[in-house]
Parts: structure tokens; sequence; C-alpha cells
């Protein structure tokens, strides 16, 4: 997968790991819209609050109906601890090889005390029933972002 994703054209076909031990494959959600959001770290205060707010929303993201999985690069034990301590209804894809991260251009460089490191921008992305990617939101600022998206997807 060396291309990335582009609004209005269809995604291609992927499969990923998710929490509870399944398989998810694109192709096999036609029918459904899909959100996916990237978050930086399983645990800390903005990807908990954002991973809370989409939970919260989760009933009229059905009620949409659209599924929703939260995707970063942490391991599937991390992520399973996640979402039963924070009660997420919806799965965590586990994208430890990047090669989700890479598909959607989320990995940027990025900076804490000094040290240089690769690591995933805040980034949702909304995929039509038939696949295709309807709407992006890049450098993600959390309060207020659930209500967008579930804005989006009823429209969609």
């Amino acid at each position: 997968m060396t291309s990335t994703v582009t609004l209005g054209k269809k995604i291609p076909d992927f499969s990923a790991t998710t929490t509870g031990d399944k398989q998810i494959r694109l192709k096999d959600l036609k029918g459904k819209k899909v959100v996916l959001y990237f978050y930086p770290r399983d645990n800390t205060p903005g990807c908990t609050t954002e991973g809370q707010d989409f939970r919260d929303n989760y009933k009229a993201f059905q009620q949409a109906d659209t599924e929703v999985f939260g995707v970063s690069q942490d391991s599937l034990k991390s992520h399973e601890n996640f979402r039963s301590k924070q009660n997420f209804p919806f799965d965590l894809i586990s994208d430890e090889d990047g090669a989700l991260c890479r598909l959607f251009d989320v990995l940027k460089m990025k900076s804490m005390y000094g040290k240089q490191f690769e690591g995933i921008e805040r980034s949702t992305f909304l995929i039509d029933a038939n696949g295709k990617l309807q709407s992006e939101w890049r450098k993600v600022k959390v309060p207020g972002h659930v209500d967008e998206v579930l804005e989006a997807a009823a429209k969609l």
C-alpha cells in the first residue's frame, strides 16, 4: 500500500486486527458508513476524551448506520485494556506496523522534549457505504470534533 486516500475516491480494501481478536476488512463493511479515527496513544488525556466522546455518541452513530473504529499503533493488549477501562462499545484497531496509518497519511514527524519521532497526527475519516472517502478531518482538536463527525455521517 503505497498510495494514500483521496476525498471522493474509493479506499483500497484493507484488513486489520481489532480488539476482541477480530479481523475486519473494509469490503466486509460495504453497505455501512465507517468512521476511522486515528489517535496517538491509549490512556493519554486527549485520546481518552476523544474516545469517550465517540462512546457517548455511539448510539447516534449506530442510528446513522455508521460503524466507529479507533486506530493507533498501540498493541492489542494495550487496546483491550483501554477499551475495557473506558467501556468503549466499538473496537480499536491495532496498527503496529503502521500500514493503515501510511494509507491514510497520518504519520507525521513530531517533537517532544527536543527529540524527533514519527507519530500519529490526530485525524478522522468518514467512508460512505460504497467505500468512498467522503470527509476527512486532520490536525483534530478534540472539543466538539465528534459532533462534527456525527453530523457529517447523519447527512450521508
